[in-house]
């Protein structure tokens, strides 16, 4: 019952303070609108046209899949068309395709399934018209978890391929003519 009462008293206080405050701006030329719509975010001023981290915030690298799947989601290919246009206009970087997995079952077959979804998205982004010898893939498995919980929101956010960019071959890399 005291929860009741501080919302009610809360929500007149607010009320008052709010017409209180608007009294003395009813004319239209004490109304200022002030530009934040689009005004930078803290820390991405600077964002370059073609950059990773144009890339990470504007277009988004992470494809989620559902349990035991390696089948790419409606939502996924989303992204990942979204992706393959970046990547055809941004030429210079290399792409490490990077599946993981947090499923029941053994080490070897979490491996295996993080392979094939990696294998999933990088086929996706050639059929998408990008070049296959820019990509390579590599399955973790359950090695590298986002998050470490038991709860089913925990495991799907591990359940994913994560698209990088890269300057130039690693050594998961297959070897480059």
């Amino acid at each position: 019952m005291t929860t009741r009462f501080r919302r009610v008293n809360s929500g007149i206080l607010l009320a008052a303070v709010c017409s209180f405050g608007l009294a003395g701006c009813n004319t239209a030329s004490n109304l200022a609108t002030p530009n934040v719509t689009n005004a930078p975010a803290a820390g991405f001023a600077s964002i370059e046209p073609g950059s990773e981290e144009e890339f990470i915030i504007n277009i988004g690298r992470r494809i989620y899949f559902d349990k035991g799947s390696a089948t790419i989601s409606s939502e996924a290919k989303m992204t990942i068309d979204n992706q393959a246009v970046w990547l055809k206009q941004n030429k210079k970087w290399l792409v490490k395709v990077q599946g993981h997995a947090d499923d029941p079952g053994s080490e070897a077959a979490q491996k295996t399934l993080s392979a094939k979804r990696a294998a999933a998205v990088q086929s996706a982004l050639v059929q998408r018209g990008v070049d296959p010898k820019r990509m390579w893939t590599k399955g973790y498995g359950v090695e590298r978890p986002v998050t470490d919980c038991d709860e089913v929101t925990c495991q799907s956010q591990n359940r994913r391929v994560v698209v990088n960019l890269r300057e130039e071959f690693d050594a998961s890399a297959p070897q480059r003519n």
